[in-house]
């Protein structure tokens, strides 16, 4: 569910400003309440960075201080540089510890449905492949993160959400709306995701199973051992389905097989934070008619791996956090399942290696960060890219990659930010260049404004702009039906934004307006008065206008309804967006043409019971755009409504739950022809001890 997150980091009082590097804050004139966050936004989150841990109690004179000052002063991440949420002019939704245990999901993807500006479009359960996009964007057009580390393939965001952790192992999702290059570089042209793994404050392991319908069976595990100054933590999954679709042949073609490892570690002492990761995930899993109509038995295999190494310093008037990173994706897919003498599987392999470094320091006239990032993306593939001039051999075959791509995108970033007692100013830009199509150094620029004109009370407003280069595929795929442009322009957008947001007692809301402008945005597209066989081609659309209105509130009704103990949490939210194009008559689009005109989100929580609570999800999503059905004929989406409803049992060492998602059996489609599951029981059990 979509909540702005007003958390609370274990705090640092600096009362003597004039003396301290902090000295900015003395023009408030009064003792302020910081968090202890890292400079970085999203791109370089860690899990202590926006921590959910209250005050300590036994400090009552700290307490009532807070008080007098207000939640507002309480940093959060959505800038370059760390600001108090008083002062910050973006929204992050962030879904929380709370939010994922709670929520009757299987996988991430699962998980993200609740952010009412995010649109989750499956083409198979348990992750086997879902388009997650923001802000009626497409999947190609948002930033992918692992504890602060871009993971996004340039091949496609098709498989962009293979992440090596099972979802009882996140700490919390943090998702920013809007386009964001000066904080995040590029590719995160209407936002970004940010995936944050738990570390125990001391020595662990759990371990979980649970099984389901449609021969779902899911365990794993994980051990954490803490010592002094030193952390180190492996965790392991496996999740298995038979799918709940069979091909006209009777065999199934939705089934999945997948598992998951992956290792974290760190150091930290008084001077200086160290942490490093390293994770793999493979799946396999039925593509029944993902990439055509005419064939129901396609099949595609995933590999990826995952390495990153972060650190940080915590003394000095100079902040500074280098990371460094390599990921390798490898792809399979079999047109025909099992059966390369009908038609050659597909192979690609990418490797991703990156590093940057990103800084802030206070003077007089503020706080300024500075970052820079360099990221390589070389991809090597049996049919996209530019003939190799060295053919490589393909493991476990006799076949060779015949074709590549490299490119290389270099990343200046600057921002500085100017604080007054009720009012924040924050400006910055990203330069970038890209070694592919020879492209030029080019800038985009951003500006945040907020003022608090009242107690709990904030209003907004901001421009940015970002830009998203074109994937592989976009630029190369050329086979199945589909015709490839290989200049494609990289896609460009600017956007306008202002909303309020509020937080009192037992309450938080905010609403928000938006305009976004897009330039050379990249779609596949087909003519349909050329029937049914009509080739998909990718070509820049052209210049889009959209505008949008998102609203989410929050009821703490244990607070509000003191004498009752049954109603916990409730928690509403809606999107809406109206997009403006010109020239579609007679246009199929799979994905610009196609957006969630209309959302809603609601979820309860409920405490039935000493130890049993139930917690129930309603999602309502009315898509606009349209599909080819077998018969060749045009259909539109129509609206649905989905409810999924939680039951479980906890105690400290244990806990026992029942899920069910699709209570009311609706047969529904996030994309096309291809439809998604009924009813679908899940059970499970969850151990845990300290060592």
């Amino acid at each position: 569910m979509k909540t702005v997150q007003f958390n609370i980091n274990e705090p640092l009082r600096f009362r003597h400003f004039s003396r301290k590097g902090y000295a900015l804050f003395s023009s408030l004139g009064k003792e302020v309440l910081i968090g202890v966050l890292s400079v970085s936004t999203l791109t370089y989150a860690k899990a202590q960075g926006i921590s959910t841990n209250p005050l300590p109690a036994a400090d009552t004179a700290a307490t009532a201080r807070e008080q007098a000052v207000g939640l507002d002063e309480v940093i959060v991440t959505a800038t370059r540089a760390p600001l108090t949420i008083g002062r910050q002019a973006r929204m992050v939704t962030v879904l929380d510890r709370s939010d994922i245990a709670a929520a009757p999901v299987q996988s991430v993807n699962d998980l993200l449905k609740y952010a009412a500006g995010v649109d989750v479009r499956q083409r198979g359960p348990i992750g086997a492949q879902t388009d997650v996009s923001i802000r009626g964007g497409n999947y190609e057009q948002i930033t992918i993160m692992l504890n602060g580390i871009n993971i996004c393939d340039p091949q496609t965001g098709h498989n962009a959400f293979d992440v090596p952790v099972d979802i009882s192992e996140i700490e919390r999702i943090e998702v920013l709306e809007g386009p964001a290059g000066r904080v995040y570089g590029t590719s995160s042209l209407l936002g970004a995701v940010n995936i944050v793994t738990r570390t125990p404050q001391a020595s662990s392991a759990d371990v979980h199973a649970e099984g389901g319908s449609y021969g779902y069976l899911a365990a794993g595990g994980r051990v954490n051992a803490r010592s002094g100054r030193w952390n180190n933590q492996l965790s392991a999954g496996y999740t298995r389905s038979d799918g709940y679709s069979r091909s006209k042949s009777g065999a199934l073609n939705a089934d999945y097989r997948g598992g998951k490892a992956f290792y974290q570690g760190n150091y930290e002492d008084e001077q200086v934070r160290v942490k490093w990761h390293a994770g793999l995930s493979v799946k396999g899993f039925g593509s029944n008619t993902f990439y055509g109509l005419k064939w129901d038995e396609q099949y595609e295999h995933t590999l990826k791996t995952f390495t990153a190494l972060q650190a940080e310093n915590k003394q000095g008037r100079l902040h500074i956090k280098p990371a460094v990173y390599w990921n390798r994706n490898e792809d399979r897919f079999e047109l025909f399942r099992g059966a390369p003498e009908k038609y050659p599987f597909n192979y690609h392999r990418t490797d991703v290696m990156g590093i940057n470094l990103n800084s802030y320091f206070d003077w007089a006239l503020g706080r300024t960060a500075i970052g820079a990032e360099i990221r390589n993306e070389d991809l090597i593939s049996g049919n996209l890219g530019e003939p190799l001039d060295h053919p490589k051999h393909i493991h476990g075959t006799d076949r060779k990659y015949e074709y590549g791509l490299n490119r290389t995108n270099t990343s200046l970033m600057v921002e500085h930010n100017v604080l007054l007692e009720r009012f924040t100013l924050s400006a910055g830009l990203v330069a970038v260049k890209n070694s592919w199509s020879d492209m030029g150094m080019k800038v985009y620029p951003g500006v945040d404004a907020t003022w608090r004109f009242a107690r709990g009370w904030n209003v907004f407003a901001s421009f940015n702009s970002s830009l998203r280069m074109p994937s592989v595929t976009e630029l190369y795929y050329a086979v199945g039906g589909h015709k490839a442009d290989k200049h494609l322009k990289p896609e460009e957008l600017s956007a306008v934004e202002a909303g309020v947001k509020y937080q009192g007692e037992g309450v938080r809301g905010s609403m928000s307006m938006y305009r976004n402008h897009f330039r050379n945005l990249i779609d596949w597209v087909r003519d349909t008065s050329l029937g049914p066989e009509a080739e998909w081609e990718s070509r820049n659309f052209g210049r889009i206008d959209a505008w949008g209105l998102e609203g989410n509130l929050t009821l703490d009704l244990h607070q509000l309804l003191p004498g009752q103990r049954t109603l916990r949490q409730l928690q509403l939210a809606y999107s809406y967006i109206d997009q403006q194009q010109k020239e579609t008559n007679g246009i199929e689009s799979k994905y610009v043409l196609e957006y969630l005109r209309n959302k809603v989100v609601g979820k309860l929580r409920l405490n039935l019971l000493h130890a049993v609570n139930m917690d129930v999800a309603y999602r309502y999503q009315d898509r606009q755009g349209s599909y080819t059905n077998a018969d060749g004929n045009v259909r539109n989406y129509h609206p649905y409504s989905v409810v999924d409803v939680r039951l479980s049992w906890a105690k400290p060492a244990f806990e026992v739950y029942a899920e069910c998602n699709n209570l009311t059996n609706h047969r529904y489609t996030d994309f096309g022809t291809i439809p998604q599951p009924g009813i679908w029981f899940v059970a499970g059990v969850k151990f845990q001890a300290t060592l």
